[in-house]
C-alpha cells in the first residue's frame, strides 16, 4: 500500500536503555543482530538523549512534542495511588498527540505495550487498538495483568513476545482494511529493576549471559548522590517501594547479565516486527523508528537507576543517551550515522512532517523539531546543534563540546550546585569545571541558553522553577514544599487542580 504522505509508522520504544548497550553502538558484549541490521539499513543517531530521565515524562514527550514544563508530567505516573486517581484519567487530555492527530488524518492507530500515563483500563483518547499491562512500574517480565480494548485478563509469558504478536495482528488487520496505520509499541523491558531482572525465571537468552564478565559496564563505589536520594525518598515516599535496589544493584552480576539478556529479548521482537513488515510487504512503505524512553545507569557514576537516582537530580551520559534508529527505504539512504544532537522528543515532529500534518500545540511552542531534513540528506538551517532536558530541580543543555547542569537553588536547606563538564576532553563527565574561573564564560553562555530557552519553553501551571505543579506526582514534594510553602502539592488538570 502506497500512499503519498500515508507512510506507515511503526515506533518501537524499550523501557529504561541508554544507547551504548547495542553492538550497533559500540558494546562488543551484547548480542543485538536485529537492532544492528536495522541500523545498517536506515540511520543511527549517535548523540540522541531524552528530554527528563524518568519514564512517564519522555513518554508524554514523545506524544505531543513538549518538554515536562509544558504538558505537566515531571515523574513517573505513580500507579500506586491510581483509586485516588479521577475517573478515566490520562496525563495528556487535552493536549495534542500523535495517535490523535494520525487519526484525525485517516490512520488505524494502536498502543500496544506499556502505557503508563494513566489509567491502563481505559484507552487514551487517539488509540483505535488498546492492548496494554495494568502495572506501568514493571514488575515481572512473565506474569502480567493486560487489557485488550477493554477486556482484562491474565498472561503467562514474555511480555515482549506477546506484544511483539499483538503488534504484528494489528498490522496484519489494517493491511487487510487497506489502511495506513501508526504502531506504537513500547516494550516494557530492558527496564532493569528489580524485582523483574531478580526473576528466577530466564529467557531464552539468558544463556548467552551466563559467563558474560560484564565488562562493558563499569565497577565504581557507590556515589554520595545515589545515598543523599535513597535517604530521602525512604523519608518521604510514605512506603510501598523497596528503594534499597538502587544502592544494592551496581556491580551485581546476576542483575546486569539478566539486564543484556533482556535487551537481546527486544532485539528479537525488533526482528519479528522487521521480519512481518518484510512478509506484508510494507517494510519500503514504513517509517520504523526504534529507540527509549530514557536511558538508564547501571553503575555508571556510582548509582543504578534514572536521572532522580541521585540527589540532586543528574542528566549524566548514562541516564540521558538513548538510541535512535530510523529506517525508510524511500528517504533514508542506508547505513547513516548522524552526529547531530537531537532528542527523542524530536520523534514527534518527525512524524509529523512525514505523514504532512501540522505541527502544533496551541499557544505553546514545541521544542520538537523534525529529523527529516537530516533523515534525508538536506539539513538546511538545522539550527543550534544543542539538546535540552529537565529533571525537576536540574535542567540540563548539551552541546557537541559541553554537557551544563543547572540547579534550582531557591529551596531553603537543599544547597545544590551546578555542574559543567568538557564532555570531548572528560567524556565519562567526571571533573566538573562548573566553578573553574577560566571556564566561567562558558558557564556564563550556556546559563543564558539555558534561561532564554526555558523562558520560551514552558506553561507557567507546569513550570516548576516559577511555583508550578507537576501532574500527579514529582519525586521531589518536600523539596517543592520547601520552595513555594506547605500549600504546594501536585495536580490531575490545570484548570481544576
Amino acid at each position: 500500500m502506497t500512499v503519498p504522505n500515508r507512510p506507515n509508522i511503526v515506533l518501537i520504544f524499550t523501557d529504561n536503555q541508554q544507547a551504548s548497550t547495542l553492538a550497533c553502538y559500540g558494546n562488543s558484549e551484547i548480542h543485538t543482530p536485529n537492532l544492528d541490521c536495522l541500523a545498517s539499513q536506515g540511520m543511527l543517531f549517535e548523540n540522541a538523549f531524552c528530554p527528563n530521565a524518568f519514564c512517564s515524562p519522555c513518554r508524554a514527550s514523545v506524544l505531543t512534542g513538549l518538554l515536562p514544563s509544558q504538558h505537566g508530567v515531571h515523574s513517573w505516573i505513580d500507579d500506586r495511588n491510581m483509586q485516588e486517581w479521577p475517573q478515566n484519567w490520562h496525563a495528556l487530555a487535552g493536549l495534542r498527540t500523535l495517535p490523535g492527530t494520525l487519526r484525525d488524518a485517516g490512520y488505524a492507530t494502536a498502543l500496544v505495550g506499556k502505557y503508563h500515563l494513566g489509567d491502563p483500563t481505559s484507552a487514551m483518547e487517539g488509540f483505535d487498538y488498546w492492548c496494554t499491562m495494568a502495572d506501568g512500574h514493571v514488575r515481572s517480565f512473565y506474569h502480567n495483568r493486560i487489557t485488550e480494548n477493554g477486556d482484562t485478563y491474565d498472561h503467562e509469558g514474555h511480555t515482549v513476545d506477546f506484544f511483539s504478536r499483538k503488534g504484528i495482528d494489528f498490522m496484519e488487520r489494517t493491511v487487510a482494511a487497506d489502511q495506513p496505520f501508526f504502531l506504537y509499541l513500547p516494550f516494557p523491558a530492558p527496564y532493569g529493576h528489580w524485582p523483574a531482572t531478580k526473576e528466577d525465571v530466564w529467557c531464552r537468552y539468558s544463556d548467552l549471559y551466563a559467563d558474560c564478565p560484564m565488562e562493558s559496564v563499569p565497577r565504581e563505589g557507590l556515589s554520595k548522590g545515589s545515598i543523599d536520594a535513597f535517604l530521602l525518598r525512604q523519608k518521604y515516599s510514605g512506603g510501598g517501594l523497596d528503594y534499597s535496589m538502587t544502592l544494592r544493584a551496581p556491580n551485581d552480576l546476576p542483575t546486569l547479565r539478566n539486564y543484556y539478556a533482556q535487551i537481546s529479548m527486544v532485539d528479537d521482537g525488533v526482528g519479528q516486527i522487521t521480519a512481518a513488515l518484510d512478509r506484508l510487504s510494507l517494510a519500503e512503505d514504513t517509517i520504523l523508528v526504534f529507540t527509549a524512553d530514557h536511558g538508564l545507569s547501571v553503575g555508571q557514576h556510582g548509582f543504578w537507576g534514572h536521572g532522580a537516582a541521585t540527589f540532586p537530580a543528574n542528566l549524566h551520559h548514562a541516564a540521558h543517551s538513548v538510541p535512535l534508529i530510523v529506517r525508510h527505504s524511500p528517504s533514508v539512504e542506508a547505513g547513516q550515522r548522524c552526529k547531530v544532537m537531537v532528542s527523542n522528543m524530536d520523534v514527534f515532529s518527525t512524524i509529523l512532517d512525514y505523514t504532512g500534518q501540522p505541527n502544533d500545540q496551541g499557544d505553546m511552542v514545541i521544542p520538537s523539531r523534525s529529523l527529516k531534513p537530516l533523515l534525508t540528506g538536506d539539513p538546511g538551517d538545522w539550527g543550534e546543534d544543542a539538546v535540552y532536558s529537565e529533571q525537576e530541580e536540574t535542567r540540563v543543555v548539551r552541546t557537541p563540546k559541553w554537557a551544563y547542569f543547572k540547579r534550582f537553588g531557591k529551596a531553603p536547606g537543599h544547597p545544590i550546585g551546578d555542574e559543567l563538564y568538557d564532555v570531548e576532553a572528560d567524556p565519562c563527565e567526571t571533573t566538573n569545571l562548573a566553578n573553574n574561573l577560566t571556564h566561567a564564560h562558558i558557564r556564563d553562555r550556556l546559563d543564558t541558553l539555558l534561561t532564554e530557552y526555558f523562558a520560551i519553553h514552558v506553561r507557567p501551571e507546569a513550570d516548576l522553577w516559577n511555583g508550578g505543579a507537576p501532574l500527579q506526582h514529582s519525586e521531589r514534594n518536600e523539596f517543592w514544599r520547601d520552595a513555594w510553602g506547605e500549600d504546594w502539592q501536585p495536580v490531575y488538570d490545570y484548570e481544576g487542580g
